[in-house]
């Protein structure tokens, strides 16, 4: 069931990469004259690309009912196979990755700064889960994991200087 929630994943991302560049065109040509406009709209069409079928797939149901682990690092240490845990803990490193990668080239934001913001997204997904009972567990491990997915990419991000080059 997760593989068949991968794959959503991935078809619905490759599907809207064509609209989504022509949305970051047509931003880019709507704020000609703006000196950071293409860097602007792709960071603004990526965090929402990037973000928006990850949510998606963490809030479709999975059954009913609801279950909480909210000790740390617990939930990781009991993955029943490797490839469970490479597929849960890579998972939950993309979630926010997009909005970590995309952040700092919109604003002027710290690691840090991205980090607080992915977790408090983080947290309202996780309580979205437990509150619709979809299914899914509520875990802290998965807000630890969010987050820091999203601060290594606002560090990549913020390192790179082929972005920079590439979309001033």
């Amino acid at each position: 069931m997760v593989g068949a929630a991968w794959s959503g994943v991935v078809l619905v991302t490759a599907v809207s990469l064509v609209p989504a560049a022509l949305v970051v065109v047509a931003l880019a040509w709507w704020r000609r004259g703006s000196a950071h406009r293409w860097r602007y709209s792709f960071a603004e069409v990526g965090m929402v690309v990037g973000t928006a079928p990850w949510v998606w797939m963490i809030l479709t149901p999975r059954g009913s009912g609801r279950s909480v682990e909210a000790v740390p690092l617990a939930g990781l240490l009991s993955f029943g196979s490797a490839s469970t845990a490479i597929e849960q803990i890579g998972g939950n490193l993309l979630v926010f990755a997009a909005f970590g990668f995309c952040a700092p080239l919109r604003w002027r934001v710290s690691v840090a700064q991205v980090a607080a913001l992915a977790c408090a997204g983080s947290v309202v997904v996780e309580l979205l889960q437990y509150a619709l009972a979809i299914g899914r567990v509520t875990s802290v491990d998965d807000v630890l994991l969010n987050t820091t997915g999203a601060a290594i990419a606002a560090l990549v991000s913020q390192r790179s200087r082929v972005v920079d080059e590439v979309l001033v």
